[in-house]
């Protein structure tokens, strides 16, 4: 993937293919703003997008 831009709005972002995304987009090393309805697991979304690399 060539990313175009330097930031990503990911919903959903606390599982599933929202959260994969988010990783995705990390790696790529994207600013990724992050958006669920529980935050449950957004904290531990947010952690690892940190970890693969994003902001």
């Amino acid at each position: 993937m060539t990313p175009v831009a330097s930031a990503a709005l990911v919903t959903g972002a606390s599982r599933g293919i929202g959260r994969a995304v988010a990783l995705a987009l990390a790696s790529e090393g994207l600013a990724v703003a992050l958006l669920a309805r529980g935050r449950e697991g957004l904290a531990e979304t947010a952690a690892a997008v940190r970890a693969a690399g994003g902001r």
